[in-house]
């Protein structure tokens, strides 16, 4: 069912449609960056600004360094630990001279994250990096944990259901490593504590 309902992501996604798939986290919209109606489609749903950029999900360092974006010393300090992949979200800037990606190129710095879910790391291999963001519309505090209760809240339904259970309540921490040193944006699920160790070796 796994291989079925990774085969069926990727087909929907490829296709210019959108998704509503769980993560480590919150369950998440996600679309291929290049499809501009699907991008839309996902500010639709949430009823965001479109002046509020969406973040990223990649299978690896390697995709997001492969966009243009610099993974400084300390962004590599938490990439090397055991919180990626995991419920780290980082702000990363691009490299000088980076050659980015059209669908970036308004961007001066954009929030990435390595998910720790075998059947989205498994999508995010076959797609490339998604536009993937919480599935709450905007202006809420919390995204839904139940699946029903997400698509009550949503201003309309997403292409595809992927459901896994039941969505964490806590997103992932933000950490910004534009910063020396490195600043928390959003406290989540992975402590400061945590973070401020991992840093300090």
């Amino acid at each position: 069912m796994t291989d079925e309902k990774i085969t069926r992501t990727v087909q929907v996604l490829q296709q210019g449609g959108t998704a509503l798939i769980a993560t480590d986290t919150v369950y998440g919209l996600a679309a291929l960056p290049t499809d501009e109606a699907a991008v839309a489609k996902i500010y639709a749903l949430k009823a965001r600004p479109r002046d509020m950029f969406l973040p990223v999900m990649a299978a690896g360092a390697d995709d997001l360094e492969a966009l243009g974006l610099d993974i400084n010393t300390n962004a590599k300090k938490l990439f090397a630990s055991d919180l990626v992949p995991g419920a780290v979200t980082f702000v990363l800037g691009f490299k000088d001279g980076a050659r980015k990606p059209h669908w970036l190129k308004s961007r001066e710095e954009i929030a990435a994250r390595i998910p720790d879910n075998a059947l989205l790391l498994s999508v995010l291999k076959e797609t490339g990096p998604l536009l993937v963001t919480s599935a709450n519309r905007h202006g809420r505090p919390d995204t839904p944990a139940k699946v029903k209760d997400i698509l009550a809240e949503l201003c309309g339904a997403p292409d595809l259901i992927v459901e896994d259970g039941e969505g964490r309540e806590t997103p992932s921490t933000i950490i910004n490593c534009r910063h020396d040193p490195p600043v928390i944006e959003r406290h989540g699920a992975i402590s400061a504590e945590t973070i401020h160790h991992i840093l300090a070796q």
